[in-house]
């Protein structure tokens, strides 16, 4: 099973289209998939017509009061949800001093795997580095990080990779920065090949024994697309919304790309 967290501190860089558009294809795939919405916000949820009350959301997890299959929904064919709503908000609170709160939610996963075997858990993180990211990367083997191609995107990923490093360090080894998505990409501009360049070259020179040796710059870029914007508005993926849109062919080539890592995959034909 692979448990994949979508981060980045910043708004506004496709981290939730990404992390509801990756896990339909993958469910349109055949993979058994759990998006979890961490964002207290709850745009994922919303964004596939979910709109969670306190009593059935991720939330109910960190409060200890229900176990994680109380609380996932199965949405569509191969695809679950656990939401969030405004109550998770309150977590970081309710957990500053509680003991083990880092892995609450590893704990609740590795409980769940007994009665319920997914292919890949998508966590979409809150924007910010606080008890959610943290558990987030607590519980997760991999990361990835929707990045905008612009000149302060690479300032903020110094961070992401320090965060990325210290929970590595100390509460997850296995923890691996595995992809980074290029999102809002405007084609044939110098800003966006330049800032490319810069990203490529930052992971060539990195220290061979840091989290994100070895990332991957996912070949497929997603381009600004209207068609993606419009899409929570009918609590669709773009698959469903726009299926002939360059949003659904972005996301598609970005599945297939990450499904050409499991052992023997072969692609199908267009």
């Amino acid at each position: 099973m692979r448990v994949i967290a979508v981060m980045n501190q910043k708004g506004g860089v496709g981290k939730t289209t990404s992390s509801v558009n990756i896990a339909a294809g993958l469910a349109r795939a055949g993979r058994r998939v759990c998006l979890i919405d961490l964002d207290p916000q709850a745009h994922s949820s919303i964004h596939l017509g979910l709109e969670a009350t306190g009593k059935d959301s991720i939330y109910q997890i960190f409060a200890g009061a229900k176990a994680f299959n109380d609380v996932r929904q199965m949405i569509s064919s191969n695809l679950w949800i656990a939401p969030a709503d405004l109550d998770l908000a309150a977590t970081e609170l309710e957990l500053v001093d509680a003991p083990g709160r880092e892995f609450v939610l590893r704990k609740a996963l590795e409980e769940a795997k007994a009665s319920e075997q997914f292919d890949y858990v998508i966590l979409d993180c809150p924007p910010s580095l606080g008890v959610l990211t943290i558990n987030a990367l607590t519980a997760a083997t991999e990361v990835f990080i929707p990045l905008q191609p612009h000149f302060f995107a690479l300032q903020g990923l110094s961070k992401l990779l320090e965060t990325t490093a210290l929970v590595a360090r100390r509460l997850n080894r296995n923890l691996k920065v595995s992809g980074i998505l290029l999102c809002l990409f405007e084609t044939g501009t110098r800003l966006a090949t330049d800032v490319t360049d810069d990203l490529l070259r930052f992971l060539r020179n990195s220290d061979p024994q840091a989290p994100w040796a070895g990332a991957k710059v996912f070949g497929t870029r997603i381009r600004r697309n209207i068609k993606l914007a419009e899409a929570p508005s009918f609590a669709q993926s773009i698959f469903e919304y726009a299926p002939g849109s360059s949003g659904a062919q972005d996301y598609g080539n970005l599945v297939t790309e990450m499904l050409s890592a499991e052992p023997g995959f072969v692609a199908q034909a267009a």
